[in-house]
């Protein structure tokens, strides 16, 4: 539009300059002329005639050289007008694509998403969010070839497309896939909070601790998790770590993986049990006796005396007396006394082990106490009182099992 009152601005000012020369020419008798000749051929002309045709032609010319541009230019503008056709529909067929995503739709999405992917200016989203559609439809074989498709696509967005990769196989438990993905993630940006988040959650579901214990660091280095998080978790994988030691049954591996575990650590509730018990089964419980009754005094615990009772040592009696200690203290705790007959009895000291299984027994009745009170029974030629005593512990052991089946129905 503005070129057409351009075009007509220029020829009224054209005509405006001829009329007022025409009106400067009359002044004279003689306003000139023009001669045009050529071969036989001549053309003579008032100025004045000759400057509109000048006019005239110029404009004429104008026109005819500007169709010829729109001309020129028509094909590549009817192919700029195509695409950018096509490129709307994409866009739409994005977002129509996500909605039926998010709707549970996911064929009809897959479908929409992958027909107008080559034309969208985003095709990494079309074959992405795809990816997820078929995943969500059991379509792996589908899912893996639109993640293909996104990778070729993928330009400088290989971190978001191997991202999508990692979350498929990890909600697929596909986790052998997703961690040598999350592993080249990783050595791209080793501190991208999602990359190591995906990393934390491999490594807990594959059960590697020793790996999620050296994420740790860059776990909370880049703050992925919260301080308390970031403790609890390492307590939980040290705590993972001391158990598999512990399965190994060499104790200079158990005590190795102690000493390497912080103070704070150690001291959380129950850490220190495990590595007691582990060392009393690689029977090197003498090495942890002086530690087991030095955590018995500064904090009561019944697992430390268990575990106090099945210590391995030559002097049963050293340790008698020492148990014998807490009972001013704790003289109604029926796991003490079950503690001190089994010591009595590896003391071959039978009267004083009958009288604390005794109490035991009537304090708080275990399977455990009435099988031990039934063998120093035999021993001392009670046959009576040991299978009464076999028969209670029998009874009490199917009232268990009777308990545990009970709850597990209910």
């Amino acid at each position: 539009m503005k070129n057409i009152f351009y075009f007509i601005g220029s020829l009224c000012i054209a005509i405006a300059a001829a009329f007022l020369i025409q009106r400067w020419l009359s002044d004279y008798e003689d306003p000139g002329y023009v001669l045009i000749g050529f071969g036989h051929w001549s053309l003579e002309t008032s100025v004045l005639v000759f400057a509109v045709g000048q006019v005239i032609v110029f404009f004429v010319m104008y026109l005819f050289f500007r169709l010829i541009g729109v001309l020129l230019r028509l094909p590549s503008k009817m192919q700029s007008k195509g695409k950018n056709i096509k490129f709307n529909r994409s866009q739409e067929a994005l977002i129509a694509g996500l909605i039926d995503s998010a709707e549970g739709n996911w064929e009809k999405a897959e479908k929409i998403l992958i027909k107008h992917a080559s034309n969208s200016g985003a095709p990494l989203l079309h074959y992405l969010t795809a990816a997820k559609a078929a995943q969500s439809r059991g379509a792996i074989e589908k899912r893996d070839e639109y993640l293909r498709a996104a990778t070729e696509k993928a330009g400088d967005s290989d971190l978001a497309v191997g991202l999508t990769q990692a979350e498929l196989h990890l909600s697929s438990n596909q986790f052998d896939q997703a961690l040598d993905k999350l592993i080249r993630l990783q050595s791209i940006d080793s501190s991208h909070a999602s990359v190591l988040k995906m990393l934390h959650q491999v490594y807990e579901r594959v059960g590697d601790w020793e790996a999620l214990h050296k994420l740790i660091p860059s776990l909370r280095q880049n703050k992925i998790l919260m301080e308390a998080e970031v403790k609890l978790l390492e307590a939980e994988t040290l705590c993972h770590l001391l158990r598999e030691a512990a399965e190994t049954g060499n104790a200079e591996e158990i005590d190795a993986m102690w000493q390497s575990i912080p103070e704070h650590v150690q001291a959380m509730q129950g850490m220190a049990n495990i590595y007691f018990a582990a060392m009393i089964e690689a029977g090197k419980g003498v090495k942890v006796e002086d530690a087991i009754v030095k955590a018995i005094l500064n904090s009561w615990d019944e697992t430390l005396l268990v575990l106090y009772g099945n210590i391995k040592t030559k002097d049963h009696k050293n340790q008698l007396q020492t148990a014998e200690q807490w009972l001013s203290v704790h003289s109604g705790s029926a796991v003490l006394l079950r503690v001190l007959g089994k010591i009595s009895i590896k003391c071959y000291q039978l009267e004083k082990a009958e009288q604390y299984l005794t109490k035991s027994v009537a304090n708080n009745p275990t399977v455990a106490a009435y099988q031990m009170l039934g063998d120093v029974l035999i021993k001392k030629g009670d046959k009576d009182k040991a299978s009464e005593s076999y028969r209670k512990g029998l009874e009490l052991a199917s009232s268990e099992v009777v308990k545990q089946v009970e709850g597990i129905s209910g």
